[in-house]
């Protein structure tokens, strides 16, 4: 340790040489001044602060000494002294302000520093970044993504890469508007930057990186449909849709149908859904019964969401397999097979709007009569049989909705009467869960019946408008599934950073939880119930392929 005197010798000859280099009209011939100041960094703790202060200050004058500057700086910002290291961190900005091309090394040291244990520190830290942003965003930016890790360029320090994405989102991403400038070729840039680094992320970083996505005016509502093309072919890129399908794979099941609920808003801003519906129609449904049982509502929720927005061509390639669907989980007889009027419920919304776009292609699915004068009617061919199988299972489905109507009503009445005589506060809570779940069955079940009474006709008119409001979408409508916590994923998530599994922002009314109740609720009522969803809330929260999803 310095004793005072020398110390304050040491102070003053600092003084000296920035007053100099201060009032020097050609500071490059005050090269001793500077070395001075590069030498008094060495001795006491107020010489290192301010020799904090007066090394970047005249950095740009001294070219010649920059790498001895730069590493005297960096000496400073690992002292052990805590004003020490704070001074040098909130200098580091102005070794770019005149010489842009140290930006992205210094953005790589105040990155590394983003894990300082001190507040105070952190802090200096997040205030240099954002004025080396502010300074020139676009090379920052760069800098910083870079720490994201791409194909290209692996992170080998995890707990850095959580501590970027969180400067990211809780700094960057809020003041977009104020650092995006000139706005279009910015948001540009950082969309080019995301693009490259979601091909290594968790599910909510991937949802994170959407969500602003979605904010940036170049995806506004006035942008072009190239734009939606642009967004829901990011989020098929990640569902990995030209992957081979394994049904064993609960991971890849999982960012499928997450995926899938992603891409809604976008399809109905006018995107094309065919990627995921022929993925789906050639992969997904031919294996169906072989999905995860709390994945298989899941995925017949998100058809029967999206299928309003299907072109003539996908619904008419789809629709064989919805139908099948339908047969499978419609009895054509009391046989003692179970129906699950979710699953009904799901199919017979998906079928009336798949029909509604091709109405004719139901002739020889379940031999009805309509006229197109389309050689695709079949006429001419004999498809009684399909008719009466068909309505066979319809009247079926009717007998057994209207007994379980019946026995949710009584049921109904005797959770009014539980709740009159309910004392406290725990009790009358259970019940008016029950009335709720009874409720929810309730709208399944008129749901169910409003579809397949039209179905009847040989000549049907199928629901194509939003008259039918599907049981789940009551009391809530946004677009993503409320118990899917965690969208996307490839590493080892860190719950503690945000990058493990999140809570949806927007529930989906009736979502994995309510269901399960409802399908309860019907269970035993009608042979029916068994089998419902039980819900989702494990995501896909890992990053790495095929680990960590579950």
């Amino acid at each position: 340790m310095s004793e005072p005197s020398d110390e304050n010798n040491h102070i003053e000859k600092l003084y000296e040489f920035g007053e100099r280099l201060n009032d020097s009209k050609d500071k490059s011939q005050n090269l001793k001044d500077y070395q001075g100041i590069i030498d008094a960094a060495k001795t006491s703790i107020k010489a290192k602060q301010l020799a904090a202060q007066l090394i970047p200050r005249f950095f740009k004058f001294f070219p010649g000494l920059s790498g001895l500057a730069m590493d005297t700086h960096l000496d400073l910002i690992e002292e052990e002294e805590l004003g020490v290291r704070v001074q040098a961190i909130r200098g580091l900005p102005l070794f770019c302000k005149d010489t842009p091309e140290h930006i992205a090394k210094i953005v790589d040291i105040l990155v590394q520093l983003l894990a300082a244990d001190e507040f105070v520190e952190r802090d200096a830290v997040h205030k240099a970044l954002m004025a080396l942003l502010r300074q020139d965003v676009k090379a920052s930016l760069t800098a910083l993504f870079k720490h994201i890790a791409s194909v290209d360029e692996p992170s080998t320090d995890e707990f850095i890469r959580e501590k970027v994405l969180s400067f990211i989102r809780d700094k960057v991403f809020p003041i977009k508007a104020e650092l995006l400038k000139p706005q279009e070729e910015m948001e540009r840039h950082i969309t080019d930057l995301i693009k490259k680094s979601i091909e290594d992320v968790t599910g909510s970083e991937f949802r994170m990186f959407m969500d602003f996505l979605k904010s940036l005016s170049i995806f506004g509502e006035k942008a072009p449909p190239e734009r939606m093309k642009e967004l829901i072919g990011i989020i098929e890129g990640q569902a990995d849709l030209d992957a081979q399908f394994n049904v064993e794979d609960a991971d890849h099941i999982d960012r499928l149908i997450s995926c899938l609920y992603m891409a809604l808003p976008f399809v109905v801003r006018g995107a094309s859904s065919s990627k995921f519906l022929n993925y789906i129609n050639k992969h997904i449904i031919p294996v169906f019964d072989k999905l995860p049982e709390e994945r298989k509502l899941d995925l017949l929720k998100a058809l029967a969401e999206i299928s309003p927005y299907t072109t003539p061509p996908d619904s008419r390639q789809i629709l064989p397999s919805v139908v099948q669907l339908l047969k499978k989980y419609m009895p054509r007889r009391k046989t003692g097979d179970e129906m699950n009027f979710t699953y009904v419920e799901c199919l017979l919304y998906t079928f009336h709007h798949l029909a509604h776009k091709v109405p004719n292609a139901t002739n020889s699915l379940c031999g009805y009569k309509i006229v197109t004068g389309q050689p695709s009617d079949r006429l001419g061919e004999d498809f009684s049989e399909l008719y009466k199988d068909f309505t066979e299972r319809l009247s079926n489905v009717e007998e057994l909705t209207r007994a379980t109507m019946k026995k949710l009503t009584q049921g109904m009445a005797e959770h009014n009467k539980a709740m009159a005589a309910a004392k406290s506060d725990e009790a009358k809570g259970s019940i008016k869960t029950q009335k709720q779940n009874t409720t929810t069955g309730l709208r399944t079940c008129n749901n169910i019946l409003a579809m397949t009474k039209p179905l009847h006709s040989k000549t049907p008119s199928f629901i194509g408008d939003k008259s039918v409001n599907l049981s789940w979408k009551e009391a809530t409508k946004p677009l993503v599934p409320s118990t899917t916590t965690a969208v996307g994923g490839k590493r080892p998530g860190n719950p503690a950073n945000g990058s493990g599994n999140f809570p949806s922002k927007k529930g989906r009314g009736g979502g994995g939880l309510q269901n399960q109740l409802v399908n309860r609720a019907l269970e035993g009522l009608s042979q029916g119930g068994r089998g419902g969803p039980r819900g989702r809330g494990r995501g896909w929260g890992g990053r790495g392929r095929g680990r960590g999803y579950r």
